[in-house]
């Protein structure tokens, strides 16, 4: 295929990405208010109700939820898109037709990264915040504040729990090793832990490493993953 081909396949597969996003999102917008309240549950205890400041921010974050939702329940059709798009360069036929373990694998660790942030990363985030106060301020949380810091985390995470799949597919690619990996180690562990810092939004050490010590161990197993990528398959 010429470049101009590759970048027609690549825009039609946005497209169908894209519109995926967008079915999902729109059917979940009904629940929008259900999810509202599951996405809250991290600060029960904390955060009694959720204020808004403008006419529409209700409907501004109830698109958000909706948004997040749905990209969650597209995150198949999202992820054959971008498989069809790289597996031409995927030289081994056999793992062409592993299509589906692909897309079972990169949305079996996003989910599990979204509920690594909901569940042990979110809660002390939010008791740590809250707690700077010392009982000198009165916390009045805007609805859409908290549901942008939310998705930031859920999304941050879910896409860092990715990098053993894309380890699997630039080792496939020819782009990266094992040796190149576990060389560069040490500049790995400066960034995972910028990252960390990037993503946490508390400044104590405790709630980075609960995300960065994650990181350095999918890290390690990415280091695996592409050594056992780059062994050539007996013939079948």
């Amino acid at each position: 295929m010429t470049l101009v081909e590759h970048l027609n396949e690549l825009r039609s597969r946005i497209i169908i990405s894209l519109a995926a996003l967008g079915i999902t999102s729109a059917l979940s917008f009904p629940f929008a208010s259900s999810l509202l309240k599951i996405l809250k549950l991290p600060a029960s205890g904390l955060i009694d109700k959720l204020a808004f400041f403008s006419p529409q921010e209700a409907f501004l974050i109830y698109m958000r939820i909706a948004f997040l939702c749905g990209l969650a329940i597209s995150m198949p059709v999202i992820l054959y898109q971008l498989w069809a798009f790289v597996s031409p360069a995927v030289i081994e036929e056999r793992l062409k037709k592993r299509a589906t373990y692909f897309i079972l694998l990169c949305f079996m660790a996003f989910i599990l990264g979204g509920l690594f942030a909901y569940f042990i990363l979110i809660p002390p985030a939010l008791r740590f915040l809250l707690s700077v106060a010392s009982g000198q301020l009165e916390a009045v949380i805007s609805a859409g504040k908290y549901i942008s810091f939310i998705i930031s985390l859920i999304l941050g995470c879910g896409l860092v729990f990715e990098m053993p799949v894309l380890s699997f597919i630039l080792t496939k690619l020819g782009i990266i090793n094992p040796r190149i990996l576990r060389k560069k180690y040490k500049y790995a562990v400066v960034i995972i832990f910028v990252i960390a810092a990037v993503i946490t939004p508390t400044t104590d050490v405790f709630n980075m490493l609960i995300l960065a010590l994650p990181m350095l161990f999918l890290y390690e197993v990415s280091i695996w993953i592409s050594f056992l990528a780059q062994r050539k398959p007996p013939l079948s």
